[in-house]
């Protein structure tokens, strides 16, 4: 089913609007599914009203066939998540639903200790190790050579950064609506001479590319920003920020954790030197596992301080004397790493792998524009960027007493999260519409 909405134009307005994609030229302003849609054109032209009729109807069937495939996403999908059996989840940016893969990797796991004991190492779990990173290389369009694990996001950058030089440049800039995380890793060092601009927003959603381009100068040597603000769910240009940041002889380092595994994320292609991520998210991989990628021609000069032994040559070897750094990005590595989370990590990126990061992003973007629309139309308001592509999967509602309207929500089993000033929803890919109305619903009763 479709509706189409027509309105009267004068003949020079009514000309200049028209749907691209086709071709054809439609005169008025056609909506189906909620979503109106028209742009601008230069020119006055006539049309066949059976053209247009035809372009809507041929526009609308598509539109309607499309949205049909990614609910058929999640039908398919859904009841391999079994929280969605006694509660509705909508916290996935801050962990996202166990499935049953990960639950059996998880088994799996522990089936190969109770059986092998300390042999499952060299038999099991360092191949299953080099798995992740492998995965983890694909989802990021790297190679394998420029990929490490970590425990948590604060130790990789912990590792990483051990291995900036700050005496040339000495200046970091970062924003206030980061994770005090990235932050935290540099004011810390400021009393080693590092100076830390943390730039302000305008708005309390976004920072502009601009105020980026009026910070960086020569004596910077990282800006140090997320993908996707976990504040306000906004999506930051990282492309535009890796050619500031360059132009300037300067590194970018991106916190990815907000972004991975509901945005297509190419480390290559945003010329990004350092991103960081991890499976606890969007990725469905559970706590205790961090991603690392270092841009392959970095690695040789980026020479760590903070190591351990899974980041040196030859590792069995136990050489106590001297300290040989692997050649590849496994040199940001540091101890053991959880291998039970390893398993259901390895599950986790497998299912986002096989679900595909495009359709996860527009399955997402569809429950985005459907949650805000319902948050709107029952007199709340969003916090969060006016632009749909820049939108995520993160929808902050704002609310005088956030904390105790998530309390409400849990005691009848709607789960989400809040910050200050907002409560937070957050639909991944094996989610409904439904949930979102169950949850507008109590927020607003």
């Amino acid at each position: 089913m479709f509706f189409y909405q027509a309105r009267s134009f004068g003949a020079a307005d009514g000309a200049r609007r028209f749907a691209t994609g086709y071709g054809v030229l439609a005169v008025g302003k056609f909506q189906f599914g909620g979503m109106a849609r028209f742009v601008e054109w230069p020119q006055v032209l006539v049309l066949d009203v059976r053209i247009v009729v035809s372009f809507v109807h041929k526009l609308a069937t598509e539109s309607v066939m499309s949205a049909a495939k990614l609910h058929e996403l999640t039908e398919k999908y859904r009841p391999e998540f079994p929280i969605f059996q006694s509660a509705t989840y909508l916290n996935s940016c801050s962990l996202g639903a166990l499935s049953t893969r990960s639950r059996s990797a998880l088994t799996e796991f522990a089936d190969l200790w109770d059986r092998w004991g300390a042999s499952a190492w060299y038999e099991y779990w360092l191949a299953a190790a080099q798995d992740v990173r492998s995965a983890f290389a694909r989802l990021v369009g790297a190679d394998e050579s420029e990929t490490a694990l970590a425990p948590s996001i604060s130790a990789a950058l912990a590792t990483v950064t051990s291995a900036l030089p700050f005496d040339r440049r000495n200046r970091v800039v970062t924003t206030e609506l980061d994770f005090p995380t990235v932050v935290y890793q540099f004011l810390a060092k400021e009393r080693s001479g590092v100076e830390v601009v943390v730039l302000e927003s305008p708005d309390g959603v976004d920072v502009p590319v601009e105020a980026f381009a009026d910070a960086v100068d020569d004596r910077t040597a990282l800006i140090a920003t997320s993908h996707v603000y976990y504040t306000t769910g906004a999506i930051q240009d990282v492309g535009a920020l890796s050619r500031i940041a360059h132009d300037h002889g300067a590194l970018c380092l991106i916190d990815a954790y907000q972004s991975t595994g509901q945005l297509p994320v190419d480390a290559k292609e945003l010329d990004v030197d350092i991103l960081l991520t991890g499976a606890l998210k969007w990725l469905l991989g559970g706590q205790g596992l961090a991603y690392t990628y270092v841009r392959g021609e970095l690695i040789d000069r980026l020479i760590p301080t903070t190591v351990s032994w899974f980041g040196v040559e030859d590792q069995f070897a136990f050489d106590s004397r001297s300290l040989r750094l692997r050649s590849d990005a496994r040199r940001y590595e540091l101890g053991t790493p959880a291998v039970p989370t390893i398993y259901t990590a390895r599950a986790g990126l497998a299912l986002v792998e096989e679900v595909g990061v495009e359709r996860i992003r527009r399955r997402i973007s569809s429950l985005t524009e459907d949650l805000i629309e319902k948050v709107r139309t029952a007199g709340l308001s969003v916090r969060g960027a006016s632009d749909a592509e820049r939108r995520s999967g993160i929808v902050m509602i704002e609310h005088p007493e956030p904390a105790e309207a998530v309390r409400k929500l849990k005691a009848n089993a709607v789960i989400c999260d809040y910050r200050p000033g907002a409560v937070r929803l957050s639909p991944h890919f094996y989610n409904t519409t439904g949930d979102s109305q169950k949850a507008v619903e109590l927020l607003a009763g």
